[in-house]
């Protein structure tokens, strides 16, 4: 079998570079061993999100690194023998999130956060996906009064990049959300966002409309792929498949691939747990406690509760401590019904030390193009980062300079 391009990974990134290529003319087949949507594409908290226009950086203040490294936070957790291999990246992400490197991640990333919403708004229009679509924001809610006037403070300096918000206090916001209780004093409401009521489910949507104009969607193992004289190949249940091109975009698992091929590309992972609930009352925003570290999204399974960053090997089990402690502080602003999931659903977002994805060629390998690293925003930037590297591989006009992607910076 050949093709022009392979696109090894079915992830939200994956589908999305797909369909990108397949639109300007490229005969693509797309290679997982999952089927689309199955990893981290589709366990998030289902927010587009138009409003993170500052990459989410290591905090600095002394007091709350203090907390952190107490371990007994429901926001961040950290597996104790873990941390030790994991201190190199770390030491490079608190670098680069000082305030220069951090002005230069957002100026970088606005271009794509600014499109995320209009690039879903065209695949969702094409794919029929509209019923999995909310247009009504979400809300940050804050249960002290000293840092919802703290964050209200730094959603007014925003506007300076076009976002669109509510200052909300507790009557306005119980207006909103009825069902929250008493202990939340007010709350941010973000506007540009869309919510997704199905991440999988989107994903899979997309991929059905790849499938319909005639991509090959193959289950293979991505880490077969070698060069060959004239391009790459990859095998699959259905044989061998060859392409003058490849895109990995695998997401956390990309080095596994890469590595082989002599590229050390300083990739680690955040980890994530949700957990379905039964709905006894009506949530109709998702929101999120950024004190506590979780969101609370209404998704076709029932109220998802995600929460924050754990750091432990890829590879260790499931540990519930993170989510006990989300689930608790959640307990405490809305009525959550019993569990519905027989155990927690677990994510890995792939994360660079300068909170940016890589978006183009492979620096020592013709034929061969990356787009991952996306970290908390693969869904978001899914159909943007796809389009960007479409464009590249085909000789468009780029949306944006694509060199702030580039894998080169860690050369």
């Amino acid at each position: 079998m050949s093709c022009d391009t392979i696109v090894l990974g079915a992830g939200i990134v994956g589908v999305c570079t797909a369909l990108h290529l397949q639109a300007r003319g490229r005969q693509v087949a797309l290679v997982d061993l999952k089927d689309p949507g199955e990893g981290t594409s589709h366990g998030n908290a289902g927010l587009i999100e138009r409003s993170s226009v500052v990459p989410y950086a290591f905090p600095r203040e002394f007091l709350r690194l203090l907390r952190y490294g107490l371990n007994r936070e429901p926001d961040v957790r950290y597996s104790p023998c873990y941390l030790p291999k994991l201190a190199p990246w770390l030491l490079s992400f608190w670098r680069h999130s000082a305030p220069a490197p951090l002005a230069q991640a957002t100026r970088a990333m606005r271009p794509l956060i600014e499109r995320c919403v209009v690039e879903h708004d065209a695949l969702v229009e094409q794919a029929g996906l509209q019923h999995l679509i909310r247009a009504n924001g979400w809300i940050e809610i804050y249960r002290c009064p000293r840092a919802l006037r703290r964050a209200q403070q730094q959603a007014q300096a925003m506007s300076a990049y076009g976002l669109h918000f509510e200052l909300l206090d507790a009557a306005q916001l119980h207006a909103r959300e009825a069902n929250l209780s008493s202990e939340v004093c007010g709350g941010v409401h973000w506007l540009d966002p869309k919510t997704v009521s199905d991440p999988g489910s989107l994903t899979k949507g997309y991929a059905a409309l790849f499938v319909q104009r005639g991509g090959q969607l193959l289950k293979g193992d991505a880490r077969s792929l070698e060069p060959q004289a004239e391009g790459w190949r990859v095998r699959t249940e259905q044989g061998p498949l060859s392409a003058k091109e490849a895109v990995v975009a695998l997401g956390p698992e990309s080095n596994e691939l890469l590595s082989p091929l002599g590229y050390r590309l300083p990739l680690a992972v955040k980890r994530g747990y949700h957990m379905h609930y039964a709905a006894t009352q009506e949530l109709k925003h998702s929101v999120c406690d950024t004190q506590g570290g979780y969101v609370l999204a209404p998704m076709t399974q029932g109220i998802r509760l995600t929460t924050g960053i754990e750091f432990a090997a890829a590879d260790a089990p499931i540990n519930e401590t993170q989510l006990r402690r989300a689930e608790a502080l959640a307990r405490q602003v809305f009525p959550l019904g019993e569990r519905l999931d027989p155990q927690p659903w677990l994510g890995k977002r792939p994360c660079l030390p300068d909170m940016l994805p890589v978006i183009g060629p492979a620096p020592r390998h013709r034929g061969l193009w990356l787009n991952f690293g996306h970290a908390h925003h693969g869904l978001t930037l899914g159909p943007v980062s796809g389009r960007l590297l479409a464009e590249m591989m085909t000789g468009e006009p780029p949306l944006t300079d694509p060199a702030p992607y580039s894998a080169e910076r860690f050369s």
